[in-house]
Order: C-alpha cells, then structure tokens, then sequence
C-alpha cells in the first residue's frame, strides 16, 4: 500500500509538491486516511468484540455528536495509532474497564460512577450512553481529570532490552490462561514463566499452552493448595528461582462475583497495562533498563474502587512484625502499594521477601476475611519494601497515558467541592453523618489535649502529681472498663471517671466533677467545620431524613451540646454508642441502622474513619462517602506528621501546630 509515509520517504520533491497545493493536500489526506483505515481493518477482522463494521458505525456516530476527537485522544494516550479506527477501536476496548477518555466532551469514569448499573451489566460506557444513556436523560459529564501526574519521559521506541525476565502467574480460573499466552504472543522478548495452578486438570493445559507460545522459553508448573493465596503460591513454590532474574512480573486469575455476573474490569485493568498493553510494556522495560533506581511498577489504583483503597483500614496490626523483620517505618495511613497484588518488580528490591524459605502454613489459612489479614498486609508492605532498599515506585496513569513516580494519585480521589458534595448527597433519602472531624472540630486537633488540661488543672489543686501520667491513668481507666464488660458495648465517660475515682481515693461527687471538667475542656475547644455544617442545614431544609451517629463516651446530651455550639440543634436522629450500646467500628450501630431503614429508601454515610464509617458501613451493603480527616488533608499536603512519638502529647507542639491542621482540614476534601 502506498501511503504517506511512503510518499515522504521514498518521493520527498512529490510530497513537497502536494503540500503545497492545499486542495490536492487535503485530497491525499483523506485518501490516505481511508488506506490506512482499510489496512487495518484487513489486519483485525478476527479481533474480539466489534465486527469492523460496528466499529466504524459507532466511530461515526461518536464524531457526529462530538464525543470522539482522534488528535486528543492520540495526544491524551501518548501514542501515535496507525488511523483513527485504530484509536476508537482501542478507546472502545479500554473504556470498558480503564479510565480513559474519548474526547474532551465525555468522562467514561464519572459515566460508571454515576450509573453503576450500566458498569455492572459490563456495558462500555460510551456505547451505552449514545444507544441508550442519552435518551434516557442520563448524566454525560464532560471529561475533569481530577490528578495531574509529575510525568517522566519514557518511550516506546527500538527493541526492548533483553532483560532477563520471569513470569509468575498464579491460575485459579483457567481461561486466564488462554489470556495470559496470548498477551505474551506480542510480548517484545523472549520469559521464562512459572505456572502456579489450583488443580491438576489444569496442569497440562498450562503446561501445553505456554510451551506452545513462541516467547516463552520454559515452563514451571506446580499445583497448589488452597492457602495462601497469590503470594503463598509465589513464595513457597517460586520465590528462590525468581531471584535470578532481572525483573519479575507477578499477576494471579481474579474476579468479583457479585451482581448476578463475575465482573472482570479490575482483572482486564490490571492485565492490560500490566502485560497486555505493548506500547506500555515497551516503555516500561526501557524505563528499568534506563533507570536501575526503579523497583516496582504497577498501574495507579483501579478508579472504581473506593477513595479509601490505598488506606492501610484494618491492616496495619498484621503488618507490624514484617516491617519489624525488614526495618519498614509504619508512618502514614494512606499508602501507594499494587491494590489487587500484581506487579512488575527487581528481585533486589524485594530481596527480604524473596530470599526466605516459605512453607504454606507461614500463610493465614482460609476462608480469610475481606479485609485485615496477613496477605492483605503484604500486599500494602511491598512498595514500602521497594524503598526502604533504596528503590522507587513506578505507575501508570491510563488517563493521561504517563509514567510517573508520583504517589499523589493515593488521595486523588479526595478533590471536591462543597457543590460537588451538595450533588453527590441531594440523591439520597435518608443521609447520616459522624460527629467528630466530620460535623465538628477541636480547636487543637490532639483528642487527649482535654485530658492534659485536667492534668494540669488537678495538678495545681494537688490533687495529682504529674499531668502526663494523669492522662495514662485515665486512659487505662477506659481500658478496663471495656475490659470488664468484655469489650461488648460502650462505656461513659462517668463509668471510667468512677473507676478512676475508686484507684485514686477520690468521692463519687468529685469523680463525677471531673468527669464533667474534662468534657467542659472539650466542649470549650469545639468549632464548626463550616461548609459541612451548611451542607447539613442545606439537606435538613430539603425535607432530607438526617442521623447523626457517633462512637464516643459522651453521653447523648453532652454529644448534643457539642452539635448545637455549631449551629445544629433540632430536626435530627442522634444516635451515640455510650447510650445504645452498639458501635460503628464493630458493625452493631450498622445493623442496628439497617434494620431501621425504611423498604426502597436510599442511604449514605458520611465520615472521616475509614473503617468505621467506610469499609465497616459497606460490609453491611450501606453506600458511604468518605471525607479526609484534618492530619489525612495536612499529610496530603506533604507536610510532616507532628505529633509522632514523644510528641503526640507534648503541649508545646500542640500550641505550635495543632491549631494550624485543625484549620487546615477545616474542610475536608483537596481542591477547594
């Protein structure tokens, strides 16, 4: 075929004639556009999903209403498409399961967000929205990136280094393994894979398959029990031969089964830009041949799962004895790792956790919980590993087609505006909020600085020696109280004072009057969080049903004198642990909740607790909106934790910054 590249090369005096004639140019473009549609149509008649004929039926549908634009896309992915076809089919296979976007005019992330049930059924969004979405009257917003990497220059360009490389999959379902020889068909160089496979009716076919693939030079295969999972597989059977390659790529069969169909988009995210993708495999493999300071690579965080998903939740408990073997400071509660365990790395850095020998009872057995396990603590400990051996992250953002070490995609999710949130609530019937750094803040951000002003205050009436060690004594107090109740329920803060009261000689009156002073101290601190205040009012005025629920030892009329110093008095349900009995964290105020709510109303919590107000409310199949806490905002900003240690009650430091991340996180989304 002759083709502008050809002419360009081969003819440059006739290409130079017909560009500058400007009717003959646009002629030979148009020509030329329609060759190269043609070639590439004749090159991908048998590629899955659209006929060639869907494919350019729904090419033009989407120009003629402006939703695909073949420069930005082009611009916007990074890449050079042979044709427009190429792009719009690539858009099409992508937009089914990856953030990106066809044109400035269409977000296919904020299209699934608004109408998860169109991502459920596995609909690809722009094809639902021009078939049947937009006479539906459904939301089409245009496309608001809400993360701007730091990019790198990475290329595509040449033959990929010969690395040398390992491939380690681990198979439950075994139609991954169709997938995984057929992504490793186009791969630019020649692996080794090592095959982990949960039956021996799928030994042969893995073993069959992969040595039938032309770059892939030898074949591991071993059964597995179930135990362990993923990482079980690769460190009990592989781990001792991966640390002889140059980079590993680690990837395991996934998929969520709920809504009546196995939903595969966060499998098809990570496969795609994990191997599948060569334009992406190409840079990243020249990225590790020119970078050797770079130790692990995955795609930034799969965009339909919950802001909170680089949130360590119930983990960090299950994490203590790695990062105490590998000398990994714990800090942050936000952190970038490869959500859904799979990655590309160098064996160094990971050599802690390669370079052990491993049994399968070194791993939590099943049925494991969704969440808080040894497993899920590894996951989250390998990026941290990769730095603490003096490496760097690596990501993807599909969005923009970049590479970056930019770790700030973590908290991306967390730009909003008051507006924003007004819309994303004003949907729901019936709309509950916490109480503390959700609906009020403390003046100084410590919670235990009321504690330390009693201190001080019983310390100048000689009543105790030293304020400090007041604050540990009442602290402990607590402790036993829900000690002596089998840590079932809730306690007051008169229960813990009377306990107090009986270790250090004190009358019942006097314990009960401390009680009181140290809420006085509180209560004297509390401000508003403005914008959430007016939003509460906003929704209560709409007719909106609203719950204010709170874990605290407060009692319901000191949880309600806090509330109406900001501004909230009346029109609400005020639910607090102490008096119900039942908590947040341990999922009783959630079911109590449920078994409340009315048969076809809609409900949403709001709040700061990540576990609590977040992944515990949504275990119960209650929606949730997380909001940032104000240390969350002030580390997101990049600013150093203050109170660490030593530190976190020293008065000094508390008068120095507290007052600065309570203001700070006053509101608590990025952007504002």
């Amino acid at each position: 075929m002759i083709n502008k590249q050809f002419v360009k090369t081969k003819m440059p005096a006739l290409f130079n004639f017909v560009k500058q004639q400007p009717l003959l140019f646009r002629v030979a473009k148009s020509v030329d556009r329609r060759l190269s549609a043609r070639a590439y149509a004749k090159l991908n008649t048998d590629k899955k999903g659209y006929t060639q004929e869907e494919v350019q039926h729904l090419l033009n549908l989407a120009k003629a209403q402006g939703l695909f634009d073949y420069a930005w896309y082009s611009a916007n992915q990074c890449r050079v498409f042979t044709c427009e076809q190429e792009a719009f089919e690539d858009y099409l296979t992508k937009g089914a399961f990856s953030c990106v976007n066809p044109s400035p005019a269409f977000d296919t992330e904020l299209y699934y967000k608004c109408n998860t049930d169109i991502y459920l059924q596995g609909e690809q969004a722009l094809v639902h929205y021009m078939s049947h979405g937009k006479a539906e009257g459904r939301m089409s917003p245009p496309a608001t990136p809400k993360w701007h990497p730091k990019a790198i220059e990475t290329t595509a360009d040449g033959d990929a280094t010969e690395h040398k490389i390992a491939m380690c999959f681990h198979v439950f379902y075994g139609e991954f393994i169709d997938y995984y020889c057929k992504s490793l068909e186009k791969f630019p160089q020649s692996v080794d894979v090592f095959v982990s496979v949960s039956s021996d009716d799928l030994v042969e076919n893995a073993q069959t398959q992969f040595a039938a693939c032309s770059k892939v030079n030898k074949v591991k295969v071993k059964v597995v029990p179930n135990h362990g999972r993923n990482f079980g597989s690769m460190l009990v059977e592989f781990a001792q031969d991966l640390q002889a390659y140059d980079l590993f790529c680690h990837m395991h069969s996934k998929k969520s089964l709920y809504s009546g169909r196995a939903q595969t988009q966060w499998a098809d995210y990570l496969g795609e830009y994990l191997l599948n993708d060569q334009h992406v495999i190409k840079q990243l493999l020249n990225h590790f041949r020119d970078s050797p300071k770079t130790g692990i690579y995955y795609p930034t965080s799969f965009w339909m799962m919950p802001n909170w998903v680089n949130h360590w939740l119930k983990n960090k408990p299950h994490a203590q004895k790695m990062a105490k073997e590998w000398g990994v400071e714990l800090a942050e509660d936000f952190l970038a790792y490869p959500a859904g365990g799979m990655f590309w790395a160098r064996p160094d850095a990971l050599k802690q956790l390669l370079g052990k020998q491993y049994q399968y009872d070194d791993f939590p057995a099943e049925p494991l919980p969704n969440d808080g396990s040894e497993l899920h603590a590894l996951e989250r400990m390998l990026g941290l590993l990769a730095e603490k051996n003096g490496y760097q992250q690596l990501f993807y953002y599909p969005t923009t087609g970049q590479f970056t070490f930019d770790d700030s995609f973590i908290l991306a999710q967390y730009v909003n505006s008051q507006e924003g949130m007004r819309n994303q609530l004003s949907g729901f019937d019936h709309i509950s909020f916490d109480v503390f750094d959700t609906l009020v803040r403390r003046r100084y951000f410590v919670p235990d600085y009321a504690k330390l002003l009693l201190g001080k205050a019983l310390v100048s009436q000689g009543v105790v020696n030293d304020a400090h060690e007041f604050v540990a004594k009442r602290n402990q107090a607590e402790f036993e109280v829900r000690k002596a109740k089998n840590f079932v329920g809730d306690v007051t803060i008169f229960e813990t004072y009377a306990l107090l009261g009986s270790q250090l000689g004190w009358s019942e009156s006097q314990s009960s009057q401390y009680a009181e002073q140290e809420f006085a101290y509180d209560l004297e601190m509390i401000e508003p969080k403005d914008e959430m205040v007016d939003l509460f009012n906003e929704l209560l005025l709409k007719g909106k049903q609203i719950t204010v629920a709170s874990d605290t030892y407060y009692t319901l009329d000191q949880v309600a004198l806090m509330l109406a110093k900001v501004g909230l008095s009346a029109g609400y349900e005020l639910l607090v642990s102490s008096e119900l009995g039942k908590r947040k964290d341990n999922g009783t105020l959630w079911q109590h909740i449920k078994a409340s709510l009315p048969e076809g109303k809609t409900f949403i919590h709001v709040g700061d607790n990540a576990v609590a107000d977040a992944q515990i409310a949504g275990d119960f199949g209650l929606q949730n909106f997380h909001i940032l806490n104000p240390l969350d905002k002030w580390h997101a900003a990049g600013w150093a934790h203050p109170f660490k240690g030593e530190l976190s009650l020293n008065e000094t430091q508390i008068l120095k910054w507290d007052s600065l991340v309570s203001d700070f996180g006053r509101f608590p989304f990025l952007g504002e």
